[in-house]
């Protein structure tokens, strides 16, 4: 076995084809997620060892018990893909609910920074010492959409936090780093691939190229076998026709 990865966000979606594609590499893959038969599932389709812990991000004590479940039956951490995440309803800012903005910020900021902290105590403490995380970031981060705000500002920060553990981690063999995603094709950009589309920049409605996620599982592949005296510090994936290149 190449090591032991924690995947948060694991039952669906961009998880759930990251924790099958680190399984079938030969990692130990902790599959985690608020929905105990989902991330069941993904673990039973992973095989090789692969456990499910279910975990709520933003619960500081779930999230401690997620990582001690790892150490207690896998025996360590090497990589943590941290991925869980959602959006708020596409509305103009002053009818977003301000519970709408806080869910946002608890799970896609607040959630990421927890999953963080746990990885460091883990890492700082194992033999050999050290380990890798992977942010799950977005392309909004530096380019919005037309209403995102709280998922654009969380992505934005996200870039702050994974450059913070970049660098704090360097004395303990933490490497830290990013992956931007653009159109991959999941439950979350339905919406880009059907019907009228999806807002633009110009006020107009359009239907959006995607890529399949086995890309950018791929891209998490390479980042997550390098040895830990390299890193990507960040990496975009994206559909090569999607309007990015020029939104701004």
């Amino acid at each position: 076995m190449k090591g032991v990865a924690v995947v948060t966000g694991a039952g669906r979606g961009l998880g759930r084809v990251v924790a099958l594609a680190l399984a079938a590499d030969g990692w130990t893959t902790v599959v985690s997620g608020r929905d105990p038969e989902a991330i069941a599932a993904v673990a039973a389709e992973a095989g090789g060892g692969a456990i499910a812990v279910p975990c709520d991000v933003t619960d500081p004590d779930q999230v401690r018990a997620l990582f001690d479940q790892a150490v207690k039956r896998c025996g360590r951490v090497d990589l943590l893909f941290n991925n869980a995440g959602v959006a708020a309803r596409g509305v103009p800012m002053d009818e977003l609910e301000v519970d709408e903005w806080r869910r946002v910020v608890d799970v896609n900021l607040t959630g990421a920074f927890l999953c963080v902290r746990e990885a460091f105590r883990v890492m700082r403490a194992q033999t050999p010492q050290g380990g890798r995380i992977i942010n799950n970031g977005s392309i909004s981060a530096a380019v919005p959409r037309p209403w995102s705000a709280p998922y654009t500002a969380t992505k934005h920060a996200i870039t702050g936090l994974t450059k913070s553990a970049s660098l704090d981690g360097r004395a303990f063999g933490i490497a830290c780093g990013q992956i931007d995603i653009g159109n991959a094709a999941t439950d979350l950009t339905e919406p880009m691939r059907s019907g009228a589309g999806v807002p633009q920049a110009d006020g107009s409605r359009k239907v959006e190229p995607t890529i399949d996620p086995a890309h950018v599982a791929d891209a998490v592949l390479y980042m997550a076998n390098l040895p830990l005296d390299a890193n990507v510090q960040s990496m975009t994936v994206m559909a090569t026709t999607m309007p990015f290149i020029g939104r701004g």
